[in-house]
């Protein structure tokens, strides 16, 4: 496999690098490509001629998307959409990563790929737009949909992963008040980036949920890692709606991994089992 990653820079790139090893041919962030240039997509895909395109590129700044819509549809639409469009010229597949929040909550039982999709907010309407470009692309495909992505170093957009700044908040002893009435899967960055690769080595195409197992709220992953980093300090529950935050989120955006586990493929670690692997480093 010769296998190129757009936005290797982010958590999820920076461990598809490092698992990809010698059939890495390239990687970039932004400075090595804009991804929102077609131009400049069409033209570094058609020069590198890769098997495989791995977009792990995003705009995940949740509320500030409801400012800036159109940075939010140029990053998460428009740019899968060309990546999709010069994977396709090259006759290479293209893997593209979306989200849980393509889903309103409004479920009783995990989300399955062919449910309704009716996101809430200009994010979650802009990945929802990405996916709907790479199924249209005529490229051959692998689309995969996450729940709050958490890695080491974190996302630079959004100031490390939350792991760090609950970690951060709590050492230097500020108060720690956590959503609760927000359920999901925390999923951990690096396990997220050996499953698109085994995925991809098991010739998946279409349309995959894939997470860490096991739900919680934010605020029991708060608390479960203040537990595991040994650090006795209290986190006060608090609704949603308290926060007064620009955009919506699902109350409830459990995905049904049952698709992905029928190839064969292991589950991804229970996220309490990951979570320590995480706090312990390299």
């Amino acid at each position: 496999m010769k296998a190129l990653v757009a936005g290797s820079r982010g958590q999820l790139g920076r461990e598809l690098v490092s698992r990809l090893g010698d059939e890495l041919v390239w990687a970039g962030g932004r400075p090595e490509l804009d991804v929102t240039d077609a131009a400049a997509v069409g033209a570094l895909v058609a020069r590198i001629r890769p098997d495989v395109v791995f977009n792990a590129t995003a705009y995940n700044r949740v509320d500030a998307a409801e400012a800036e819509p159109e940075r939010a549809f140029a990053v998460n639409a428009q740019a899968p959409r060309a990546l999709a469009l010069a994977a396709r010229d090259a006759g290479a597949l293209l893997v593209h990563v979306s989200t849980d929040y393509v889903f309103d909550g409004a479920s009783s039982r995990p989300y399955r790929e062919d449910d309704p999709a009716h996101p809430l907010s200009v994010y979650g309407a802009s990945k929802l737009a990405g996916e709907s470009h790479v199924l249209a692309s005529g490229a051959e495909h692998l689309v995969v949909r996450t729940s709050g992505v958490l890695g080491r170093g974190g996302s630079a957009q959004k100031g490390g992963s939350f792991v760090d700044r609950i970690l951060e908040q709590a050492r230097a002893g500020r108060p720690l008040r956590v959503v609760a009435d927000q359920v999901f899967a925390p999923t951990f960055a690096d396990e997220l980036a050996g499953a698109l690769i085994e995925l991809v080595r098991r010739g998946a195409r279409g349309l995959y949920h894939v997470t860490n197992e096991g739900s919680c709220s934010w605020h029991a992953l708060a608390v479960a890692t203040l537990a595991a980093s040994g650090l006795a300090r209290p986190v006060e529950p608090i609704l949603a709606a308290e926060l007064k935050l620009s955009a919506r989120r699902p109350a409830y955006s459990i995905l049904d991994t049952s698709r992905y586990r029928a190839l064969g493929l292991p589950r991804l670690r229970q996220w309490r089992d990951a979570l320590a692997v995480e706090l312990a480093g390299p």
